[in-house]
Parts: C-alpha cells; sequence; structure tokens
C-alpha cells in the first residue's frame, strides 16, 4: 500500500465520521405541514387555508375559518452512498419510511372579535439514515445510524387590523431529539469511532411573525419571518473510545453539540382571477450557513471534534394553483424549487447529509363531507438528485451519494 493511498484512507475515516442529521427537503426541514400547504407546493404564505398557518404565516390565522386540522404523513426517502469510485461498494439506507403528524387549530378569542388565537404542534422534521456496513475501498469498511426527531409548538395570536391588514405572531417552544453512530473499520479494528447513539434531547426557543395585505378583491400579498431557534446544548455522556480521533480513543465525559435551527423569511402573493380560481407564488430564503456551516462537539478538556457540513443558505421558489370544481371540492397542485445547500466540493463532507432533492411535484384535494367536517390528502414526488465528488478531491474522490423522495398525506378538518 502506498504511503498517498494510506493518507487516503486515513482522511476518508476521519471526514467520514460526521453525526448524520436529517435530511428532508429543504435542507433537514420539510416543505410544508399538512396537505394544504403540500399540495400547492408551499406557495400558501399569502394563501394560508389551513390551522397549519401558525408555523408558516402567523397572520394567517386571522384570515382563515376558525377550524381545526388533523395531519398525518407517511414520507418516504431514498437514500444511498456509493463507494465504486474508489473500489468500494454501492449501499442504500434501509429505513425508508417515517411518519410526519401535524394538529393545529385557531378561532376567534370571543364571538366577532377581530382577535384570534390558536397555535398546534407540529412535526416539521423527523428523519434519519441506517446504512450497515459497506465497502469503501481495499481493506476498509463503514456504518452509519442516526434518528433525529424535531417538534415545535407555534400558539399564535392574529389580528385583522383593518379590512384589507392582517397581523400576526407566535412565541416558539421547540424539541428535538439526536441519536447518530458510525464508524470506519480496517479489518476488524475500529480505526475512528463516533458513538452518540444513546439518544439526547434539548428544547429551543423563537418567534414567528407575518401579515396579509389585500392590495385589491384580486391581489393578496404575504410576508412572513421566523426567527433562530437557539437550542439548550445536547448532552452526551460518553465513554473512552466512543469518539477517536486520528486513531486515538478521546477521554470519556459529557459531550456537547450545540444544534440550533436557521431563522427564515418568505415573500408571497395571492391572484384570485375567478371566485373559483388561486394562483399563488412564493420566495423564501433560509439561513443554513448560520447553524450548519461549522460545527463542534465540544468535549471535556477543551477538545472540540470539528463537523464542518458547509451549507450554504437556500432560496426557495414555490408555486401553487387551486381549482374550486364545486362547493364541495377542491383540487390543487403545486411546485417547489431550492438548489441543494452544498455543491460538489462539499460533497465528500456530507456522504450522509444528502440533502440534495430540489424539485417537489405536489397534488392534492379536499372534500367537505358535510357542514362541519372535510377530508384532504396531498401526493408529493422529488426526483433522485446524485451528487458526485470530483477526481481531484482530497477526501474521498470520485464518491457519490443521492436522495429521492415521496410523500402521501391525509388531513381531517373540523370548522366550528
Amino acid at each position: 500500500m502506498t504511503k498517498q493511498h494510506k493518507f487516503t484512507l486515513s482522511t476518508i475515516g476521519l471526514v467520514l465520521l460526521l453525526p448524520v442529521t436529517v435530511q428532508a427537503t429543504d435542507g433537514y426541514q420539510i416543505i410544508g405541514v399538512g396537505s394544504y400547504q403540500k399540495s400547492l407546493g408551499v406557495a400558501i404564505t399569502a394563501n394560508p387555508g389551513s390551522a397549519m398557518t401558525s408555523v408558516s404565516n402567523p397572520a394567517g390565522a386571522a384570515r382563515i375559518e376558525s377550524r381545526a386540522d388533523f395531519s398525518m404523513e407517511a414520507f418516504m426517502p431514498k437514500r444511498d452512498v456509493d463507494f465504486s469510485g474508489l473500489g468500494g461498494a454501492k449501499k442504500k439506507s434501509e429505513v425508508d419510511m417515517y411518519g410526519v403528524p401535524a394538529i393545529g387549530w385557531q378561532a376567534p378569542t370571543s364571538e366577532g372579535s377581530s382577535l384570534h388565537f390558536g397555535g398546534g404542534m407540529y412535526g416539521t422534521s423527523g428523519m434519519g439514515v441506517d446504512y450497515s456496513q459497506v465497502d469503501m475501498m481495499q481493506g476498509m469498511k463503514w456504518d452509519g445510524y442516526s434518528n433525529i426527531s424535531f417538534w415545535q409548538m407555534a400558539p399564535v395570536l392574529a389580528k385583522n387590523i383593518n379590512k384589507k391588514l392582517s397581523v400576526g405572531g407566535t412565541i416558539n417552544v421547540d424539541y428535538q431529539s439526536v441519536a447518530f453512530k458510525q464508524r470506519v473499520m480496517q479489518g476488524n479494528t475500529v480505526i475512528n469511532n463516533f458513538d452518540l447513539s444513546r439518544s439526547s434531547s434539548s428544547f429551543g426557543f423563537g418567534f414567528g411573525v407575518g401579515l396579509l395585505y389585500d392590495i385589491n378583491d384580486k391581489v393578496t400579498l404575504g410576508v412572513n419571518y421566523k426567527s433562530k431557534q437557539n437550542f439548550s446544548d445536547l448532552k452526551y455522556q460518553l465513554a473512552s473510545g466512543d469518539i477517536t480521533n486520528r486513531g486515538q480513543a478521546l477521554p470519556a465525559g459529557e459531550y456537547k453539540l450545540d444544534l440550533d435551527f436557521p431563522q427564515q423569511a418568505a415573500l408571497g402573493i395571492a391572484l384570485k382571477p375567478t371566485k373559483r380560481l388561486t394562483l399563488s407564488g412564493d420566495i423564501k430564503w433560509i439561513d443554513w450557513s448560520s447553524t450548519m456551516g461549522k460545527l463542534n462537539v465540544r468535549g471535556p478538556n477543551g477538545i472540540k471534534v470539528p463537523m464542518n457540513p458547509g451549507w450554504d443558505d437556500q432560496t426557495i421558489y414555490a408555486l401553487g394553483i387551486a381549482y374550486g370544481v364545486n362547493d364541495k371540492v377542491n383540487t390543487r397542485a403545486g411546485y417547489n424549487y431550492a438548489s441543494a445547500p452544498f455543491d460538489s466540493k462539499k460533497v465528500s463532507s456530507n456522504l450522509i447529509l444528502p440533502a440534495l432533492v430540489e424539485s417537489h411535484y405536489t397534488l392534492g384535494a379536499d372534500y367537505k363531507i358535510n357542514n362541519h367536517w372535510d377530508l384532504g390528502f396531498h401526493y408529493m414526488y422529488a426526483p433522485k438528485k446524485t451528487a458526485k465528488a470530483s477526481a481531484t478531491d482530497l477526501i474521498a474522490p470520485r464518491v457519490k451519494t443521492s436522495l429521492s423522495e415521496t410523500s402521501f398525506g391525509v388531513n381531517i378538518g373540523y370548522r366550528f
């Protein structure tokens, strides 16, 4: 084995120990919550429509009818890593379905009041990977596991200031649970290890504000801003060797990870050319670089284990169309696009963070069963996207990773 070959083995072993996090659609955030939002491609900042609006535009709580929504989504990603460019093998993640529940509600604070109160509990992320052992290259194997859950509770107050302007705000209470494990083996010897498999959880807090303004009876503008969600440290009690660095076992003790959720902002427009037809569009920004640009696990005696995914910010574009077939049936379709938060230069640092899909195609409908109940559904498809490290990559040349997604969800709505 040449010195260059040994160097490549060692470097790959170090970098591929980056902790696995959740991948969803826009980074590791699902593109929207509930069947109404998904079916419009999440072009909903100016076109709220469901009680999930407190997490997308709090002002929408003052515009929708008094209602509650119960949503369940089956989220089905397919992911793989491919080391064939290094003489290794290809492996897919064995976990390919996740349940994403959500509940939201809102109503006036009193009969006839312009002030509305509501909120809900929303699963905004929830996924992981489970790669069994795979050949990376001659004499070296790798395996990895992760499981992350992210929940957000968003009590909302919204008010119709006048016939044209509505405003709203939320205080967000967040919860995340994180577990992951990865290791690199040479023969039967563990040469690098990153074992945070004993799940840790933490709470976070933030806020959101939004407004809706009717230019006229056919055009509505929407604006939403959600602050950075600041979490307490995730804490892991580790034994000696649970983390290794350059083949050396790091000492036992408490290790911490500061993983926050990024700020984001959205601007939307809704056009109503006819009574039954609505066209909507959104532009959204997510500040991933502030939370996923650089990360470190901190240990005793000032130890820092770098894990720098190097994510860039995302700009998301969404288009939606809704058409009321009659008084009972509404149909919808949408398209959502965002460039992946990393490029080919960072593929080798994100083999187990394949936040790659860019285009999302959606459709859905709802049916009013009676004066109180309605039933809705959505379907989403995100085509497979593959990223490949260049042949000159110093860490893992020609290594590839890919991701595709589908999801199906149902929504039960109750109008008060």
